[in-house]
C-alpha cells in the first residue's frame, strides 16, 4: 500500500504515454525505467512539474502505424513517478508506481515530440483501492508452474524470499517480470480480477516451460 491514494475525480484526463514493448504496469506494481530519450526525458521532466504521472501502454504487434507512431493497444496503466534520479550523462532512473488502468479515449497532438491521450478510467475503479486484500489463487498451482519456467529459461531465484511473498504481490510482480511476449503481457494487464490473473499468469508460466527459451526482455526493447 502506497500514500498515494487518489480518487477518480483528481485524476488527469490528459496523459503523457510511454510506448514501450514488453514492459507491463499494473496497478500497484513498480516498475524502474532507463530514460534517455530526448523525447522521453522531455516528457519526465514534464511530468514532474504536472502531476508526476505518465502512462504506460505497449504498441500492437500489426496494427496501421498512424501520424503520431505505431499503433497502440487500447489499454494501458496510468503510473506515478515514486523515485527519481538523475546520472551525471544525463539520463533519468526512475520507478513508475502503478495507480490505475485506462483506455485510450482519443489520442492527441504531440508534445515535444512525445505522445498524449485523453485517458478514460470508467470500469477501472476498483484499481484504486490499494489495500492487499488475499487474492483467492492456487498457489501450489503457481509455484508448481513457476520453476519448470524458470528452470527452462535459465532464470535464477531467490525460492524462500518467493514463499514469504503473498499471493497477491507475487501473482503482481511474476506478471510484470517474466519474460512474455507481448500480447500476453496484454492479456495480463487486461484481465479483470487478480484471480483471472493469476489463472492466465499460470497457463502462461507453464507453456513458456515448453517453449522457446530465448526472446527479448523488455530491457533489450526500445521504446516506439
Amino acid at each position: 500500500m502506497t500514500a498515494f491514494h487518489p480518487r477518480l475525480d483528481e485524476l488527469p484526463e490528459e496523459i503523457a504515454v510511454f510506448p514501450l514493448p514488453g514492459a507491463l504496469l499494473l496497478p500497484g506494481g513498480r516498475l524502474p525505467l532507463n530514460i534517455f530519450e530526448p523525447r522521453y526525458l522531455a516528457m519526465t521532466q514534464d511530468s514532474l512539474g504536472a502531476g508526476r504521472m505518465f502512462g504506460m501502454i505497449q504498441p500492437e504487434p500489426g496494427a496501421r502505424r498512424g501520424e503520431t507512431g505505431p499503433g497502440l493497444y487500447r489499454i494501458g496503466c496510468l503510473g506515478r513517478l515514486s523515485s527519481f534520479a538523475e546520472t551525471e550523462d544525463g539520463r533519468l532512473l526512475i520507478t513508475l508506481t502503478g495507480v490505475i488502468r485506462f483506455r485510450v479515449a482519443e489520442e492527441l497532438a504531440l508534445r515535444r515530440g512525445y505522445r498524449r491521450v485523453r485517458a478514460d478510467y470508467a470500469g477501472f475503479e476498483p484499481d484504486l483501492d490499494l489495500i492487499d486484500q488475499p487474492a483467492h489463487i492456487d498457489r501450489g498451482a503457481l509455484l508448481g508452474a513457476l520453476r519448470p519456467f524458470f528452470k527452462a529459461r535459465g532464470i535464477e531465484a531467490n525460492w524462500e524470499a518467493i514463499e514469504q511473498t503473498s499471493d497477491a504481490l507475487l501473482v503482481l510482480t511474476l506478471a510484470m517480470v517474466c519474460p512474455f511476449e507481448v500480447p500476453e503481457k496484454q492479456a495480463l494487464l487486461e484481465a479483470t480480477t487478480p484471480e483471472e490473473r493469476a489463472a492466465m499468469l499460470v497457463a502462461l508460466l507453464q507453456m513458456g516451460a515448453h517453449g522457446d527459451p530465448g526472446g527479448d526482455t523488455p530491457s533489450d526493447r526500445r521504446p516506439s
